[in-house]
């Protein structure tokens, strides 16, 4: 079998055996196919596309290129869910207790961010002491015992995709929908879930710009988890402004410590209740969401959500008394409202701005080595259709640095078109997408 075979049948829009694509993908992990190679047929793929076999295959692939995770020792049907990324999206740090509760293993492994605020694993760093390095015996005993743990990704878990991201990443490839999927499906199927939910965004804070781009993204992921035998479920949402109010990481836990005392975003929390209800179905703890969606709102109400997130943190050593008293979480020495520029209403938010705003206050990063300010970041005061009067607070900064905080605010107030005509809110959930088909709402 020959590369330039492989690129050039590719080229000419027919269709990629599984062997051909494992030869592919076995080659380029090992070293023994040149990237230029590689380069050309992730043009010619991009061009030409990849169906729904091609696309499982290439995923398969991807996953079988280095560790899988075992976790066939865990009782129960393990659901995992991933979210394509956004501005404030605090949604595990709600999910992973609430659904625990209802007695759904939640084994999930995160990753650091890279962007506008760190990953779900930085947001629990918040906690001080808590550590995701653990033996994956551990791991399996703490979600055994409590329905619950967090580990972090090893790195050898789908190695092929980290390298063919960096190819595309730099050959004008990154922007296709079997290539996207299949990146995002390798590292989840590769992480050992029996079922998954994902939370595709759209919006100007999203990766999918566009409602369309959004379900189709879903539907190629979910086309691949039924392929591979996984239970997968797509739910499109909103990410045209940030969900919730916090932006940063631990006023993001204490805004997750608010939802998980029914005391919450209106918008967080219903996103919680929408993608827990399909993850409590998925783990067969409820014979349909609306039964699911009970079962969360019980948890919040008496209180099992935040006693598991106590758990959960207690059990991977870190300071559980934070929970109680959220003071005890890192903060910021300089806290400064922002005032709105005009009165009316509240047209567009660019989310991504926002999320830049509370980056150049530190609360992410901007390369693999920049150092997160756990305490910095932002809380907007006012969404899409809102009224505010003129001098009224939009935002308030949390800042460790005077020169970043005004930056952070020339970005906030850009990030606002106020206008004087009403607005409409947004819809946050546009839709769902099964192995049946899509339902638009």
């Amino acid at each position: 079998m020959r590369m330039y075979d492989i690129i050039m049948k590719k080229r000419n829009g027919e269709e990629l055996t599984t062997e051909e694509i494992n030869f592919f993908v076995e080659g380029y992990t090992n070293g023994t196919i040149p990237d230029y190679q590689v380069s050309a047929l992730m043009m010619a793929i991009y061009f030409q596309k990849m169906n729904k076999r091609e696309t499982a295959d290439l995923t398969t692939a991807m996953v079988n290129s280095g560790e899988t995770i075992d976790l066939s020792a865990i009782e129960g049907i393990k659901v995992d869910k991933h979210s394509t990324g956004g501005v404030g999206d605090t949604t595990t740090l709600i999910l992973g207790p609430m659904v625990a509760a209802a007695g759904v293993p939640v084994a999930k492994m995160s990753g650091r961010g890279l962007g506008h605020t760190g990953g779900t694993i930085d947001k629990l760093e918040s906690f001080e002491g808590f550590s995701v390095e653990m033996p994956i015996e551990k791991f399996i005993k703490n979600v055994n015992e409590k329905k619950i743990a967090i580990g972090g990704q090893t790195a050898n878990l789908a190695p092929a995709d980290k390298k063919l991201y960096a190819l595309r990443d730099v050959t004008a490839t990154v922007d296709n929908m079997s290539l996207i999927a299949g990146s995002i499906m390798s590292k989840k199927i590769a992480s050992g879930a029996d079922a998954i939910v994902l939370d595709v965004k759209t919006g100007s804070g999203a990766f999918m710009k566009t409602e369309e781009d959004a379900f189709e993204l879903a539907r190629e992921m979910v086309d691949i988890g039924t392929h591979v035998g996984r239970n997968t479920i797509g739910v499109v949402t909103d990410m045209d402004q940030p969900l919730g109010f916090a932006v940063g990481n631990a006023l993001e836990v204490k805004e997750a410590i608010e939802t998980l005392k029914g005391e919450g975003p209106e918008d967080l929390t219903e996103l919680c209740l929408t993608l827990g209800s399909h993850m409590i179905v998925l783990g067969g703890k409820a014979k349909d969401s609306d039964e699911a969606r009970e079962i969360l709102k019980d948890i919040i109400k008496s209180g099992k959500g935040l006693a598991k997130l106590k758990e959960l943190v207690e059990a991977q050593g870190g300071n559980a008394a934070a929970v109680d008293d959220p003071s005890l979480l890192p903060g910021a020495s300089i806290i400064k409202q922002v005032a709105a520029p005009k009165d009316g209403y509240v047209k567009s938010i660019k989310a991504d701005d926002i999320g830049i705003a509370a980056l150049v206050l530190g609360a992410g990063r901007e390369t693999k080595e920049s150092k997160i300010d756990l305490g910095v970041g932002v809380i907007i005061h006012k969404k899409i259709g809102d009224f505010v009067k003129k001098g009224e607070a939009i935002a308030t900064i949390y800042a460790n640095d005077e020169e970043k905080r005004k930056s952070s605010e020339e970005i906030l107030l850009k990030a606002y078109t106020i206008v004087d005509e009403k607005v409409e809110p947004k819809k946050l959930i546009k839709g769902i997408v099964t192995k049946d088909g899509i339902t638009k709402f």
